[in-house]
């Protein structure tokens, strides 16, 4: 039975979670563009790294790294547009993969404040990773749209790729680094287990694109891949649902 104890900490742990994403989520999305806009610097396709087009950081709409793609590479098959394009991804892998290898360690378990803020920086960069990789693959433009375009390859081949590096690290997270999150935030507290989980679920495959693709895109046939942010929202609610283990405590 849920005592007013556990509410309260589930609450106040929803509001802190909220919080510290918000905060994660704007330093992730200056560090994309800015990643685009210095990238596309250092190899002579933009006179300043800093002059980017700021937009809006809680909807993440409005963004754009200033690089005028259609006039420096106006053909296919120029391999610089597709190292501009891609290099936030690249980045958003190394520090999914760098965060990982951190909650890991002992020193970062014993901190459960530096566990949580790379837990939920981890998952905005997952989210990032799913927006552009499940959800935009065949698009002719975006990350995505330059890379295949820079490469002049068939988007398959990201999309098959990419999906299936997205699906083990997804279940890694879930079966591996959840469980320690439960058990740093949670204890024996379901509610706040499954608030974990559903924020989890939310964000990689609803807030930062299933709900985008959808509502941005329509009425452009595209738009049906973000009808894979609610499958696959439910699918994890369903596979990695959390369980209460006899030597939890209560948080």
């Amino acid at each position: 039975m849920l005592s007013k104890k556990m509410l309260k900490a589930s609450i106040q742990y929803l509001i802190i979670t909220l919080i510290s994403f918000l905060i994660l989520q704007s330093i992730l999305i200056l560090m994309h563009e800015f990643t685009h806009s210095t990238t596309a610097w250092l190899l002579g396709c933009k006179h300043d790294p800093l002059e980017i087009v700021w937009g809006n950081p809680l909807l993440m709409t409005g963004w754009d790294e200033g690089v005028h793609y259609s006039k420096l590479f106006p053909v296919r098959g120029n391999i610089l547009e597709a190292v501009i394009g891609t290099m936030p991804l690249l980045l958003h892998a190394v520090l999914i993969i760098l965060g990982l290898l951190l909650l890991k360690t002992k020193g970062v378990r014993r901190q459960r404040w530096s566990f949580h803020l790379i837990f939920w920086f981890i998952i905005a960069n997952l989210m990032e990773l799913t927006a552009y990789i499940l959800m935009r693959p065949f698009a002719p433009n975006g990350d995505t749209g330059h890379f295949n375009r820079g490469l002049n390859i068939s988007p398959w081949f990201l999309f098959i790729i990419g999906t299936l590096l997205l699906i083990y690290t997804i279940h890694y997270i879930c079966s591996r680094v959840l469980p320690v999150m439960y058990s740093l935030f949670a204890g024996s507290n379901q509610l706040s287990r499954w608030l974990i989980l559903s924020l989890t679920a939310f964000i990689i495959f609803l807030w930062g694109s299933g709900l985008r693709v959808i509502f941005y895109l329509y009425p452009d046939p595209q738009w049906k891949f973000g009808l894979l942010g609610p499958a696959g929202f439910i699918i994890l609610l369903i596979l990695y649902r959390p369980r209460v283990n006899s030597t939890d405590t209560n948080s």
